[in-house]
């Protein structure tokens, strides 16, 4: 999915950012990070509505996530179990959010949200 992106893309903090200035990235497809968030949920729930009651698809996803996958080469049961239970757990979330036109990806560690139109 998302890598740590830094490359040219805008960034807003989320005490900064507007719901009209949300409305008009959206409008115009941008890609955009928010930084400094303290309720990623509820940002990410805003951002998730926005989009949708646009007419666009999304999946929200947690950045770096497949980094769970690694349990499976630690050779005990338990967490090549839970890696294994994270694999499967990915690819049903992928499937069932298929050709997104947005990717949400939350970042609680560093309280980013990094947000990308993939349709390009």
């Amino acid at each position: 999915m998302s890598k740590d992106i830094n490359i040219d893309i805008a960034k807003y903090t989320s005490e900064d950012i507007t719901t009209e200035t949300l409305a008009e990235l959206i409008a115009q497809k941008a890609s955009f990070q928010i930084v400094a968030v303290k309720n990623i949920s509820s940002v990410v729930n805003k951002l998730e509505g926005m989009i949708e009651k646009k007419g666009l698809r999304c999946r929200v996803y947690t950045e770096y996530r497949s980094a769970s996958l690694a349990s499976m080469a630690i050779p005990t049961g338990v967490t090549q179990l839970a890696g294994f239970a994270s694999a499967i757990g990915i690819a049903a979330h992928n499937l069932a959010t298929l050709n997104p036109d947005y990717e949400i990806g939350k970042n609680k560690p560093a309280g980013r949200i990094t947000v990308m139109y993939k349709k390009d």
